[in-house]
């Protein structure tokens, strides 16, 4: 039996308005299964013949999301369904929807800047506004004015106040998932982490107390990978036996990237992530989520001319 998804009751109204239009911006919240959905539902009802391009800003979100698709339609990677990040590709002669990071779009619109067997290019999770998205639609609303005016355009995002993009594209329509909610309780700590104390120790007694008052997998967000391994070498002893400890930052090998999206079979999983899991992929069986309050951004230092990075409070 096939899962619906709250996506699924806004597909008829976004196809309609592709096929009418050749160009929306869909809104859809966190978990609706707009990545995993809206380009399968595409290919199915035929809106063209090229192949559908669809941009992540980050190459775990690319390979997860082609994974899926891919495990949905009963095949593997490479086959209807690939991916090309920056020095890897999984993508065949047969292939119909192809995810890619938002940098190799650019580069293809520099070598063929009419893109060439190419039929739509979907923008996810566009809300998270990089200048490698940005740059890609402006060329693409460029292409399609000038060379294509068959390419079909489609922005997707959880957050974005929709109405600027849709104008930007031209007055398109915008359609809109409900998406569902649940109840959500959120606990405070009782009071402020004692003076001197240490970020990742505070974030370590935070996450035991956590485990020990409920149930289920946790997600614990930190700045990044030197936070990570310092709070996991600290939660080491201290958590329930069959808890299992499971790091996900951009940098890590795939299949320990996999294995901390995967539900478990046995105890409770507790994932020590950075941003990479605030959007763009949805982790299985977490029930808890633990927020450190420091979250690592890219600024730019006009003094040097570049970007830095730069740990500041989520808030």
């Amino acid at each position: 039996m096939t899962r619906t998804l709250p996506i699924h009751d806004a597909i008829p109204a976004l196809i309609d308005a592709l096929r009418g239009r050749g160009r929306a911006v869909l809104q859809a919240p966190p978990g609706a299964g707009k990545t995993t959905v809206v380009p399968l539902e595409m290919l199915r009802a035929g809106l063209t013949t090229g192949r559908i391009l669809m941009l992540e800003p980050r190459r775990l979100a690319a390979r997860a999301a082609a994974e899926r698709m891919a495990q949905t339609l009963g095949e593997g990677v490479g086959e209807t369904v690939g991916y090309r990040i920056r020095g890897e590709a999984k993508v065949g002669r047969a292939t119909r929807i192809e995810v890619v990071t938002e940098g190799i779009l650019n580069r293809m619109l520099q070598s063929d800047p009419d893109l060439p067997g190419i039929g739509a290019v979907i923008f996810d999770e566009f809300h998270e506004r990089s200048l490698n998205a940005d740059l890609g639609l402006a060329l693409c609303l460029e292409v399609a004015g000038a060379l294509r005016e068959d390419l079909i355009l489609l922005a997707m995002s959880a957050t974005l106040d929709a109405g600027p993009v849709a104008r930007l594209m031209g007055d398109v329509p915008m359609v809109t998932s409900e998406g569902r909610s649940y109840p959500v309780e959120t606990r405070w700590l009782d009071k402020p982490r004692r003076k001197g104390q240490r970020f990742e120790e505070g974030v370590a007694d935070l996450v035991a107390q956590a485990v020990a008052e409920t149930q289920g997998g946790v997600l614990v967000f930190l700045p990044g990978e030197g936070e990570i391994r310092r709070v996991e070498a600290m939660l080491r002893g201290r958590l329930p036996p069959d808890s299992q400890i499971r790091p996900l930052f951009g940098a890590m090998d795939f299949t320990a990237q996999r294995a901390a999206i995967a539900p478990v079979t046995q105890g409770r999983k507790i994932v020590l992530a950075t941003a990479i899991a605030e959007t763009s992929l949805t982790i299985e069986d977490i029930r808890v989520v633990v927020d450190g309050g420091r979250s690592r951004r890219a600024r730019f230092d006009p003094g040097s001319g570049m970007s830095r990075l730069v740990t500041e409070p989520v808030t």
